[in-house]
């Protein structure tokens, strides 16, 4: 067995994909490349963190780490090049903090050199012919350890991706990057003992947390804080560019391209809530939201006519019979084989979009595949801003119970039990979401109690903090001691790391019972899945109707 894969929930049979290529569409030579590349960043975060103590600079290495983990997450980086271009450069990374010590007097052991250095640089040849598989299942001597291993290192890839974008905006947490470098280090130790590893996970939902609220900062710092919003979902008559992803830099350096240049923008899947920030409303170019979840872009690019720019993740590899491969455009951490990437921008510049945009004016206009409005913007400024009418609504009675139904959405045809389970809960009842899993629901006509919608979308997954704050202020606002006492179930969908920062994130505010689907990650070992159990009150789902009896009419305020 040459690949294997575990991280996502599409994991093949429920335990791992093991064939030449994963259920997502990756090959076995990027998946080896991928891991190779984790392996050598745990090498260079040993000399990272011993540099870190002798006050020696390590946020160069903290932006690779970040960068490497960010491009091994689920339906990002598919181009096997790209990890070969970032293990020359962690090695490089990895022998310049090595020097940086030794030549402040710092002398290594050959036990740990074995360990930090087990890689040496190779030529462009020796890596091909380089006989490598890194099983994340070997990583430590029993299954429990490597288990929380795992979701350390999967919350670190989440943890990446949010301080990526933050970073594109020029705000980091220096206390985040170091605890990327020290988690990081300490999996490429052999130590096995269970609450030591245990403390990490919770460790990293306590970081999980902070880089949150960076990123939320960064966001609202920069293009203000999301405000109601009506999005339109048809179209106009002109050629225009689908940006998919989550970086907002990149949304907003494309229309200051396109402005006056007849080119319209659109945005899709988990770009939807760039909408809901006021600073893109002065793009009279920003026209809406076309299509769906990522998982139908097979289908919906087809119809679009224009180019597609990924940003980030959710790249579902085209099928031999799509007319949009020539169109796909890829940057930061996405690639994919044939695609074109835009380079980075430079220090003081921009991104240059020209090429898409050229592209985009020879193409036909997009055709409509629906039209109206969604509303959006829910985000925690917005809906502290309603506080007052919502708790009037919780006291009355109108409202009685609120649903975080938060996390991803997916191809899989059990995820129509999100759908079910917004139709059927009751009428006095609100859903709190973010994320793609809105696309279950997000078009449902559900109507609103007393003027309040009865779905209130606080934005993409990076925006779950806002749901975390929201459930902090009612705290608040109730004068409760615990927020497990308000009135809000947790039945949350997950797909990828994201998810797992999320989820380890809400464990460190003291979050319990919350309901996770529709499968439990294939790497929880059977032992920590029971200590998720006995100490959180992690749960799973089953029927629709079973659920929200149970969730529904469980006690409230």
């Amino acid at each position: 067995m040459s690949l294997f894969c575990y991280q996502c929930q599409e994991a093949a049979k429920g335990t791992g994909c093991s064939a030449n290529r994963g259920v997502c569409g990756i090959d076995e030579p990027t998946i080896n490349f991928q891991d190779l590349n984790v392996h050598l960043l745990k090498g260079m975060s040993f000399f990272a963190t011993r540099a870190a103590a002798k006050d020696l600079p390590v946020n160069s290495a903290a932006h690779t780490a970040i960068r490497v983990l960010f491009s091994t997450i689920t339906n990002a980086n598919f181009d096997k090049n790209f990890f070969y271009g970032q293990i020359k450069e962690t090695i490089r990374m990895r022998d310049q903090l090595r020097a940086s010590l030794e030549n402040v007097g710092v002398v290594f052991n050959d036990t740990d050199l074995k360990f930090a250095c087990k890689w040496s640089p190779m030529d462009d040849s020796g890596i091909e012919s380089t006989a490598f598989t890194i099983d994340p299942r070997i990583d430590a001597p029993t299954e429990d350890t490597r288990s929380l291993r795992a979701l350390a290192l999967y919350g670190l890839k989440g943890m990446a991706a949010y301080a990526e974008h933050a970073l594109n905006l020029g705000f980091e947490n220096e206390a985040v990057n170091l605890h990327i470098l020290k988690t990081l280090d300490y999996l490429l130790t052999d130590d096995d003992d269970l609450n030591t590893h245990i403390n990490i996970v919770l460790e990293t939902g306590k970081f999980g947390v902070e880089v949150m609220a960076l990123l939320d900062k960064a966001n609202t710092t920069t293009y203000g804080n999301p405000e109601i919003t009506q999005v339109n979902i048809g179209v106009r008559n002109n050629p225009g560019i689908l940006v998919s992803g989550h970086d907002l830099k990149d949304l907003e350096e494309l229309l200051e391209q396109t402005k006056n240049t007849g080119v319209d923008v659109y945005t899709h899947s988990e770009m939807l809530p760039a909408h809901y920030y006021p600073a893109f409303r002065k793009y009279s170019n920003f026209v809406g939201n076309y299509g769906n979840a990522w998982w139908k872009q097979k289908e919906e690019f087809q119809t679009f006519n224009g180019p597609i720019l990924f940003t980030t993740n959710c790249l579902v590899p085209p099928s031999s019979t799509s007319n949009y491969s020539d169109k796909v455009y890829t940057t930061g951490a996405v690639g994919f084989p044939g695609f074109k990437y835009i380079k980075e921008r430079k220090p003081g510049q921009q991104k240059d979009f020209t090429e898409i945009i050229e592209h985009a004016k020879m193409c036909q206009p997009p055709s409509e595949i629906e039209s109206g409005f969604i509303t959006g913007g829910f985000a925690h400024n917005q809906v502290i801003a309603l506080a007052d009418k919502i708790v009037e609504a919780v006291k009355s009675g109108a409202i009685r119970k609120f649903f975080v139904m938060a996390g991803c959405d997916g191809r899989h045809k059990e995820r129509n039990y999100y759908s079910e389970f917004a139709q059927q809960l009751p009428n006095d009842t609100v859903i709190l979401t973010a994320g793609c899993a809105k696309y279950r629901y997000n078009k449902l006509p559900l109507g609103d109690i007393g003027g309040i919608p009865r779905v209130l979308d606080a934005g993409q997954c990076n925006d779950s903090y806002s749901l975390a704050i929201i459930a902090l202020k009612l705290k608040e606002v109730f004068g409760l001691d615990n927020i497990n006492d308000l009135p809000i179930v947790y039945n949350i969908a997950w797909y990828e790391q994201k998810a797992v920062i999320v989820l380890l994130a809400l464990l460190h505010l003291g979050v319990k019972n919350i309901h996770l689907g529709p499968t439990l990650p294939a790497f929880l070992s059977p032992n920590v899945t029971k200590i998720l159990v006995d100490t959180f009150g992690i749960g799973t789902i089953s029927s629709v109707e079973e659920d929200i009896h149970n969730m529904a009419n469980a006690p409230t305020i």
